[in-house]
């Protein structure tokens, strides 16, 4: 079954296979961006819809469907968090502060795989404005090429692991804030 071509058809079960096969994934990427559960469940649904209503944008020769998805709960994520916008807090480097750390330094402090550092990072990502909590999230979460983060988010793989150096290195400042 060629689910691009059944979903194009909107096919009930090509929609159910789809919501099998990618559910998990769209649900974990739009909570970590999204919180709350009735506002995650609205962007899920709402990736959803677009997914199957825009099936005839897809292109093949452009990205996986996994990744052509990740696009759409990215955007779908980041728009909902732009139209919430509440009294949000993220921290800003000033005067450079994070582009002094050295990689050595950023990978001292992110390197150590163990539960307290976890931990920490996770704490640190919430300080971090949605686009960038999404672009690390794709990265170390999901496990997605510079390649396909930069179609995500609409961007260039370059500007992605440029990107990428600048948001460890605010994370590496915020956790070092986090533990004093």
């Amino acid at each position: 079954m060629d689910i691009v071509h059944d979903l194009r058809t909107q096919s009930p079960k090509a929609q159910q296979q789809a919501l099998e096969q990618y559910g998990g994934y769209v649900w974990a990427q739009v909570t970590r961006l999204v919180s709350g559960l009735e506002d995650a469940e609205e962007v899920y649904q709402d990736v959803f819809i677009k997914v199957f209503k825009k099936i005839e944008l897809y292109d093949s020769q452009k990205a996986s469907l996994k990744t052509w998805i990740a696009r759409i709960a990215y955007n779908e994520s980041v728009t909902f968090l732009r139209r919430k916008r509440q009294a949000m807090v993220y921290f800003e480097d000033r005067h450079g502060e994070a582009e002094a750390l050295s990689d050595a330094e950023v990978d001292e402090t992110l390197g150590h795989a163990n539960e307290e550092t976890i931990q920490l990072i996770r704490a640190a990502i919430k300080y971090l404005p949605p686009e960038e909590q999404a672009i690390i999230t794709m990265f170390y979460y999901d496990e997605m090429s510079l390649k396909d983060i930069a179609f995500a988010t609409e961007s260039i793989p370059s500007t992605i692991a440029s990107k990428l150096s600048r948001i460890r290195k605010k994370l590496c400042k915020i956790i070092k804030m986090l533990q004093s």
